[in-house]
């Protein structure tokens, strides 16, 4: 399991989305840990089964398991995060931002990586979850940081790719699954099997 079996397994029609995925890898501006953490918080948050099981072990080995663990826990916290500070912000009243989460949030405060890695994570999982409160802190984080806004687009770049990667994939299990003669039948109608 890998990216390179993530890639290969999009069908001919997303071939577009196949070379995007492959570039990520590959002419990525961000450093090996941010470009790996990335890829794996982006494979939680895009919430495929299969996604994650092909990027998981890669991201494990290319990652430290400090950082390993700290790309899951900004996943989880993000998730958290995504669906409180949406809400918050969506809604029209503006008592909620007034008042006190009661949520936990440590690892915002001690990550277990270095501050600008984390925050490129954040970004990436705000990105998929659409949470435009969540992407303004982390990226005025990260540009007070002096990190370049090539560099942060290049994280929710990712975010893109991979969540369109999980959203096709889970797509064409789906549709296979459903033709009327099995996979045969999905190869006629430019399906293709997983």
């Amino acid at each position: 399991m890998s990216l390179d079996s993530l890639t290969s397994a999009l069908p001919e029609y997303a071939k577009d989305l196949r070379l995007n995925l492959a570039a990520v890898a590959t002419t990525s501006r961000l450093s090996e840990q941010q470009l790996w953490g990335t890829l794996l918080v982006t494979a939680i948050a895009s919430r495929s089964s299969r996604v994650l099981a092909e990027l998981a072990p890669e991201a494990r080995a290319r990652l430290s398991p400090a950082a390993y663990t700290a790309a899951r826990s900004t996943a989880a916290t993000m998730a958290l995060n995504n669906v409180f500070f949406r809400t918050r912000h969506l809604l029209s009243e503006p008592c909620y931002g007034t008042l006190r989460t009661g949520l936990r949030m440590n690892v915002l405060g001690d990550p277990g990586v270095p501050k600008t890695d984390h925050e490129l994570w954040c970004v990436a999982v705000s990105a998929i979850n659409a949470c435009g409160a969540c992407l303004d802190a982390h990226e005025t984080v990260l540009r007070t940081s002096g990190v370049p806004a090539e560099t942060i687009q290049e994280a929710f770049r990712v975010a893109a790719v991979v969540q369109a990667a999980a959203a096709t994939l889970d797509a064409e299990a789906v549709l296979t699954e459903a033709a009327p003669d099995g996979p045969e039948d999905a190869a006629h109608s430019g399906l293709q099997a997983p």
